[in-house]
């Protein structure tokens, strides 16, 4: 079932000739780096501005899968373009489901679901995304950014107006509420970012009348994000799972394990965790965080007995790649962002006024592109666009 099912999603993926841009879920050329640099490069592009500041709000839902109503998702889905024909057999596929539950020898009576999408199931993700398609900001202040079942709200707030932004996320919770969405306000977590020298008291936020919790740090599509936009924390988490990690890979070197086959635990259980999102914050951490994570890598080498890849060499490989397909595919959020001079052998760079903002993703990616030597973007078939 599985398998019919991925080639159900490959045909829906096909089939909507566009999507919410701020949904990186299910598209090519998009993932968890994508959504994380556009919040924060809409964030520190906003407060490297005077009397300004940004509150993200980090949505979390409460068993989303389960409250799906079927009949209203496939409206949306017929309002999206898909045919008839599959908008039936989804209908057919999230309605009358029999579950059971068995303990033991012991199996309950059997009920049928009509409403929800099955866990674990492959197309469950991207239904959602598609019931959710809809849900976008009303005030151009605003942003939603989504990542399947994800959703952060990036409010950019200024001269201490914070209007647009309280009425957004009544808003939200006014759609959740027509869609059958239960927002866990007790999960939902807060951060203000605000970097002026005038101590302000920011008012708490509240949804359906509970507090939303403000808190100095949360995690944020896998990376832990902070107040003050500094990578100390996702630092110390990433070291903290080093142990662990580098002790699996002590005890395969006392097996006598061969070096290739060490050298490919280290790739799937270090290296992986160490670069997770690496271009969205390896450039912005500060000497001592890069040193600590260099480290690691140090001892993996003796335990392995072979060079390993530094961490600067990974980023700076996967910045690359990274920044062309973004400046190659017009389709891409950021792809604005890569504009040529009119010599046409430069990218325009981007004006920041702070070194956070100047150490984003966004900028370094336009920096690391002029440094090619042998790159020479050429003007596309659209105006004011770039193809490499």
């Amino acid at each position: 079932m599985k398998c019919f099912e991925r080639l159900v999603m490959h045909h829906i993926k096909s089939a909507p000739p566009s999507l919410d841009p701020f949904q990186f879920a299910y598209r090519s050329n998009r993932s968890t780096d994508d959504a994380i640099a556009t919040a924060l490069h809409s964030a520190l592009t906003h407060i490297d501005k005077k009397d300004s500041y940004v509150r993200m709000l980090f949505i979390d839902f409460s068993s989303a899968f389960n409250t799906i109503i079927p009949q209203q998702l496939i409206h949306k889905l017929v309002e999206l373009g898909l045919n008839t024909s599959l908008c039936n057999w989804l209908l057919d596929f999230l309605t009358g489901r029999p579950q059971a539950v068995r303990v033991g020898s012991n199996t309950s009576s059997t009920i049928t679901l009509n409403t929800g999408a099955p866990q674990g199931c492959v197309l469950s993700p991207l239904l959602f995304t598609l019931l959710t398609h809809d849900c976008t900001p009303s005030h151009n202040s605003n942003l939603f950014i989504k990542f399947a079942y994800d959703t952060t709200v990036v409010g950019l707030i200024s001269n201490k107006d914070e209007t647009n932004y309280r009425s957004e996320v009544s808003h939200l919770a006014g759609w959740c509420s027509d869609n059958n969405l239960s927002l866990n306000v007790e999960k939902t977590k807060e951060i203000v970012v605000d970097f002026r020298r005038a101590h302000t008291q920011h008012v708490p936020l509240t949804i359906n009348g509970a507090t939303v919790e403000r808190v100095s740090s949360t995690k944020f599509l896998g990376v832990h994000i902070t107040e003050d936009l500094s990578w100390t924390d996702n630092t110390a988490a990433l070291a903290k799972k080093r142990q662990q990690r580098l002790y699996f890979l002590r005890k395969l070197r006392r097996a006598r394990a061969l070096p290739p086959i060490m050298y490919t635990f280290y790739r799937g259980t270090v290296e992986s965790i160490l670069t997770s999102c690496i271009t969205v914050w390896y450039d912005a951490c500060n000497a001592s965080c890069r040193k600590t994570l260099q480290c690691i890598v140090r001892a993996a080498e003796k335990i392995i007995g072979v060079s390993l890849p530094s961490l600067q060499e990974i980023y700076g490989t996967r910045l690359t790649r990274k920044a062309l397909c973004i400046a190659g595919d017009p389709t891409h959020l950021s792809h604005s962002f890569f504009s040529l001079l009119p010599s046409w052998r430069r990218l325009r760079s981007l004006q920041a006024r702070t070194s956070r903002l100047k150490d984003s993703f966004i900028h370094q990616a336009i920096r690391k592109l002029n440094l090619l030597p042998n790159l020479r973007p050429r003007p596309s078939s659209a105006p004011g666009t770039t193809e490499l």
